[in-house]
């Protein structure tokens, strides 16, 4: 029996090794061989320690064997578990590859329609030639024209400003950051890069890029699956709006890369839960009040207009 065998009795043995590791963890071995006929004062313990400290530190940076549930202790009632943070970004880097293979977008008009209550459905609508209008609990059944229908951080952003954001991760972030207020911390960053998933007209390949940007900002945590509200099976992920004690919690489908909910809560510092999903339309404000819910039902190009009069 070698001290890789001596290892896996110890601490078990993974269903799928991963080939590569236990090519480095050999290699480390020999070198440990080595030194250990050239002094004869390593003791085989010494090696097998050595050995689990590379697996145990592989597994903890985020290399988890194949096969991991990656969704444990996610429930709220399950209370405060790890989560793989592996896990998260691959589920982030999947809805880039969705939103990537998204056609070119069709249609006249953008509409978002999203709920923040029983019965409170608003909906926006938004023409390539810049006009737009809503409606909604505060406007009726009529549309209302709307004078600045997309926003980042207070700033008006045009049809073509968004069409004209980068396509790449840090070119993005740093476009992102020159729309932002000075002094501007990781949450308002990542609550900007947020709205570019849903509540912007973003071309497919700016929302690949936002979801590979969001997957390496070090605020955004994975809280693993959940339901959103209305009962749809998503991924969950949240990060801190600055200086507020409020936790920005999105609730997205990898699949086909659309956010189903997006929620403000006061922040959890006790451990990770999903809890419920829901609030904030992503434009890099960090004033939203915890509590508040949006549940996104619609968000693309359409070729149906708002019902004017």
């Amino acid at each position: 029996m070698d001290e890789l065998e001596r290892v896996r009795d110890l601490y078990g043995r993974p269903p799928r090794p991963d080939p590569a590791l236990e090519a480095r963890v050999r290699a480390r071995l020999a070198g440990l061989r080595a030194r250990r006929r050239a002094s004869w004062t390593v003791p085989l313990a010494g090696v097998v320690a050595s050995l689990a400290a590379v697996l145990i530190t592989y597994v903890v940076a985020g290399g988890a064997w194949p096969g991991r549930d990656h969704a444990q202790g996610v429930a709220a009632e399950r209370g405060p578990a790890p989560v793989d943070l592996a896990a998260g970004r691959s589920v982030l880097l999947t809805a880039a590859t969705s939103a990537a293979s998204e056609p070119p977008p069709r249609g006249g008009y953008w509409r978002v329609k999203r709920q923040t209550g029983p019965g409170r459905v608003t909906t926006l609508w938004a023409a390539r030639d810049g006009r737009a209008w809503i409606t909604g609990p505060a406007t009726g059944s009529t549309p209302t024209p709307v004078a600045r229908p997309f926003t980042m951080a207070g700033r008006a952003l045009s049809l073509r400003d968004i069409e004209r954001l980068p396509a790449e991760p840090a070119a993005l972030r740093r476009r992102v950051a020159a729309l932002l207020p000075p002094g501007s911390g990781d949450g308002v960053l990542a609550d900007a890069v947020s709205g570019l998933l849903w509540s912007k007209p973003s071309p497919p390949a700016v929302r690949a890029a936002a979801y590979r940007l969001l997957a390496d900002l070090p605020n955004v945590r994975y809280l693993g699956a959940a339901d959103d509200p209305t009962g749809r099976r998503g991924q969950v992920f949240a990060f801190m709006l600055d200086g507020t004690g409020v936790e920005r919690v999105l609730t997205i489908d990898p699949a086909s890369s659309q956010v189903l909910s997006s929620a403000d809560r006061a922040a959890d510092r006790t451990g990770d839960r999903a809890g419920g999903a829901g609030g904030g339309a992503g434009g890099g404000r960090s004033d939203a009040p915890p509590g508040r819910t949006e549940i996104v039902l619609t968000a693309g190009w359409t070729g149906e207009g708002p019902p004017l009069p």
